[in-house]
């Protein structure tokens, strides 16, 4: 049970770098500006390197994941607090595993993207850094978590550090937007902790259990719940991880936090932490209240259709560039419910791979965005204009991620949509063609946002913006290499989500439709079988 703890070292190489960086000491007010940017650049270069030794760790760790192997590997569990049944239990399945290499892939982009968006904060950089790598460990951990309460307790510790970002560093209405981003999430928090003590207290009825209370996954998916509980249960777990996805209606507090949060900062909040939303419905929602899940699906394939709609056509009508790519999360994020609850292996495995190459196509298109506004010193798209003139491989670049995000074939987004879609359609027909039409108002959005930015007479003040600078270029390159590499070739990814899906799958009791007809070989036998003769 207890072997290496990969998963531990992990989340603990960031928390021993964020502790690093936060003791780099400070320099006087009067100190003189080289000295003051220096000392700036300690901070940066410590932190890139923390990211990047994780990094590496986790790829090792990756290698020891065998995915003929039992469900979850590099499991950990010792008791934390034995009077309430609390453990510290950590594993993954490939679900969290690919969850947290596309986490650790997208930090040292993020830390080498962000470098001057603390330089004119009030706060000192070094706090910007050293929360940056607190939340790295936060997200490792909130994957990993095989015990609810440990789950719970990253799920609401991760906020802390974001609600920081945003509030301290942000732009524009940046203390209303964290506030508001703060008690969202503390409000779905409340309700899931809610839901997780009375699943602690059914658990300490049943004889599954031993009539002992525990918080253990892996005992809890045993437990029996009457249809009545899980529906009380299941609605608790899965406003918060609505409002966390974020899925409509309770998505309101998105544009704003993504408008105020440097692009760094807003790669984290809608590449990494809203995935724990649609994680925690695949691993909580499904698995824990099975015969709820099903109860809730129609009115969640409802709210997943909207969120596609809605998303895509309030994007089209966006003026800022940063509300616009907000927005279209949550258009993207109503394709990944769809495909966790069309329970078919398509969907889901669509739905996940969907997770990790919106983070990633995401993540190139707001830090690209990020560069345009440094330069312009503006967020409105009314005030760009021929770009690709002056800076033609920031536009190309930003070209590739916006055709990205309208999942054009032969890049990442694509491989992920068309299986959400094939999955949602053999079982419901009518959510996946509306669904569908997300699909033609992404073009509308994706195409019409690079034709006012980059086409066109160039406008004077962007006639004098620079093109990408090799820090910037280093920066995004992986990224863009990785949209395009996924989406030529995704199977190695698709090999380790393959296996988790099937055993969600099993533990909700669904399997993939039967085509209504029989192929002609299936119906021959079939007649000749019933004849009592040889095909």
């Amino acid at each position: 049970m207890n072997g290496f703890p990969w998963l531990t070292v992990a989340g603990a190489i960031p928390l021993v770098g964020a502790v690093l960086v936060a003791l780099v000491p400070s320099l006087p007010a009067d100190s003189a500006p080289g000295d003051v940017e220096a000392r700036s650049r300690l901070v940066k270069v410590l932190a890139l390197a923390v990211t990047l030794i994780t990094l590496v760790w986790v790829i090792v760790m990756a290698t020891r994941f065998n995915t003929s192997g039992p469900t979850f590997q590099l499991t950990e569990q010792y008791s934390w607090i034995p009077q309430f049944g609390v453990h510290y239990a950590l594993g993954v399945d490939g679900i969290a595993l690919v969850l947290i290499g596309m986490t650790v892939v997208l930090m040292p982009v993020v830390v080498l993207a962000s470098w001057h968006d603390a330089d004119n904060a009030r706060r000192s950089p070094k706090s910007y850094f050293a929360m940056m790598l607190v939340l790295e460990t936060m997200m490792i951990g909130v994957f990993s978590a095989t015990d609810v309460f440990l789950f719970y307790v990253f799920f609401e510790a991760m906020l802390i550090p974001m609600y920081f970002m945003i509030g301290s560093f942000g732009v524009g209405p940046r203390q209303y937007a964290a506030v508001k981003f703060l008690l969202y999430s503390l409000l779905g928090g409340l309700l899931m902790l809610v839901a997780v003590i009375a699943l602690y207290v059914y658990a300490g009825e049943s004889a599954a259990t031993g009539h002992h209370g525990t918080f253990l996954f892996s005992t809890l998916v045993h437990v029996t719940l009457s249809p009545l509980v899980q529906k009380w249960l299941f609605l608790g777990f899965f406003i918060a991880f609505a409002i966390k996805a974020p899925l409509w209606p309770f998505h309101t507090w998105l544009p704003d936090a993504t408008f105020s949060a440097q692009p760094g900062a807003a790669v984290l909040m809608l590449g990494v932490m809203d995935k724990v939303g649609t994680f925690g419905m695949i691993r909580y929602c499904l698995e824990l209240f099975p015969t709820a899940a099903h109860y809730f699906t129609p009115l969640i394939l409802v709210l997943a259709v909207i969120s596609i709609l809605y998303g895509a056509i309030v994007a089209i009508g966006q003026t800022s560039m940063k509300r616009l790519i907000g927005y279209t999360s949550v258009s993207h994020f109503g394709f990944i419910v769809l495909g966790i609850f069309a329970f078919t292996s398509q969907g889901q495995v669509g739905a996940i791979l969907y997770m990790v190459n919106h983070g990633f196509a995401t993540g190139a298109l707001f830090l690209l965005a990020g560069f345009l506004i440094v330069r312009r010193g503006s967020d409105r798209i009314a005030d760009y204009g021929g770009v690709q003139t002056v800076a033609p491989v920031l536009a190309g670049l930003f070209l590739v991620s916006l055709l990205a995000m309208l999942s054009l074939p032969g890049l990442s987004t694509f491989v992920s949509e068309f299986l959400v879609l094939v999955g949602t359609f053999t079982r419901y027909k009518v959510a996946a063609s509306f669904a569908t039409a997300g699909i033609i108002l992404a073009a509308i959005y994706a195409l019409w946002l690079y034709q006012r930015i980059a086409t066109g007479p160039v406008a004077e003040p962007v006639a004098k913006m620079p093109d990408l600078r090799f820090r910037e270029l280093v920066a995004v390159f992986p990224l863009v290499a990785l949209i395009i590499a996924m989406g030529v070739y995704p199977k190695p990814v698709l090999d380790v989500i393959n296996p988790a899906v099937q055993s969600t799958l099993s533990q909700v009791h669904s399997t993939d439709p039967v085509p209504a007809h029989p192929a002609p070989a299936q119906a021959v036998t079939a007649s000749a079988a019933q004849k009592g003769t040889q095909p």
